[in-house]
């Protein structure tokens, strides 16, 4: 009875809240075991675990999928995978299998996941199963919090800021078609209702997490009506957010600024294509694909996959790709799931091995191996106080 009251309680939390992002992290069914505990607290023994699904991708995510397995069960995190692989370029896509990850994804509300690769040939269907995914499942928000990692030093160091893509719309829309031969048209939609959706999510998020400014990011100088409306959504939103500063700047400026003097942002928001871009420019800057976690949210569900999207094919199989994205993606995923304890324990290990300097990835400036790293992560679990 009394999971049952919390769990009621918890729904009608969550109806008052004015960000649908927040909801079904309230509405879950939650483990009064894991929940009752403080974070540096060691739970009870779960009663039972909670079901994600897990998509490895393409390229060396199911390596990274493994690394998270690997570190899962030795901290004996009460998760559950159900795996399912969709790829394009290894013939395991079809609309099947499509379904049965959606299905599983519905049910669970959860998910991690790894790059789906989008093959460049056109063979009949412009929309690849990545994006199909995020539109079926109305995954507008993609969240990647860019951080320095104490330990590893770049050119800026002590960075703290959060890019929020909208990724259901712009240029990403998959309509084009050959207008007469030779010439190819491609729309991008903006629309006012999502607009407005991403920078109510921008300012709520900014809201919640006690940042202090939202920048807009936007090329209406060029395209006045798009890029316009973009803007004139984030300005109206701005306006019921009097506490937080607001501005905006043009892409390509925030593409420099972010270069010479990534300090002045805190959260910045933007539509899609603009997003993919700064992803993986920010990335750049604390030491590239293999560090930096994301998420992207909808009303209903999340999906935990790293910041900047890369299936690095090139590694398959050598055993050299950096699972630091996907560790701190899968604590993010805990957190969600409001197992604190078990989301620290995760990325406080990562974290250590980092700044301990002795296990270092390629792309890092070391030679480990990926197994080294985890088994770093791993010995780092094992020695962790218990109280």
């Amino acid at each position: 009875m009394m999971a049952a009251a919390l769990r009621g309680s918890l729904v009608t939390l969550a109806k008052g809240l004015s960000c649908p992002w927040l909801q079904p992290l309230c509405a879950r069914s939650l483990s009064l075991t894991a929940s009752q505990n403080s974070p540096d607290t060691p739970p009870a023994r779960a009663d039972s675990t909670f079901k994600v699904t897990m998509v490895p991708g393409d390229g060396v995510g199911p390596e990274l999928m493994t690394a998270v397995k690997e570190v899962f069960k030795a901290g004996d995190v009460p998760v559950e995978f159900e795996e399912f692989h969709l790829s394009e370029v290894q013939n395991m896509a079809s609309e099947e299998k499509l379904d049965q990850v959606l299905s599983s994804m519905k049910a669970n509300r959860v998910a991690i996941k790894g790059k789906i690769h989008t093959p460049m040939e056109y063979k009949g269907e412009l929309a690849s199963y990545e994006m199909r995914l995020r539109r079926k499942l109305d995954l507008f928000a993609n969240v990647v919090h860019v951080n320095s990692l104490p330990g590893y030093s770049t050119r800026h160091n002590n960075l703290d800021l959060v890019i929020i893509r909208e990724q259901t719309e712009g240029e990403y829309s998959s309509l084009e078609h050959e207008s007469v031969k030779g010439v190819i048209e491609c729309l991008k939609i903006i629309t006012r209702e999502k607009s407005r959706r991403i920078a109510k999510f921008a300012f709520d998020y900014a809201t919640k997490k006690g940042r202090n400014k939202v920048t807009a990011v936007h090329k209406a100088n060029i395209m006045k009506l798009g890029d316009g409306l973009f803007l004139q959504s984030c300005a109206e939103v701005a306006e019921l957010y009097p506490k937080i500063k607001y501005e905006n700047i043009i892409i390509d400026n925030c593409c420099m600024q972010l270069v010479q003097n990534p300090y002045q942002f805190d959260v910045l928001v933007m539509p899609n294509l603009y997003g993919n871009i700064i992803d993986n420019l920010a990335a750049g800057l604390v030491g590239g694909a293999g560090v930096v976690p994301g998420e992207s949210y909808s009303a209903e569900y999340a999906v935990f996959e790293t910041g900047a999207r890369h299936p690095f094919a090139q590694a398959v199989g050598r055993n050299i790709a950096n699972p630091t994205a996907m560790l701190l993606s899968a604590a993010n995923m805990l957190r969600h799931l409001n197992l604190e304890y078990h989301s620290n324990m995760v990325s406080e290990a990562v974290k250590k091995v980092i700044k301990q300097g002795k296990v270092r990835t390629r792309d890092l400036g070391g030679y480990s191996t990926t197994g080294d790293f985890v088994r770093a992560v791993v010995a780092n679990l094992r020695h962790r106080p218990t109280h």
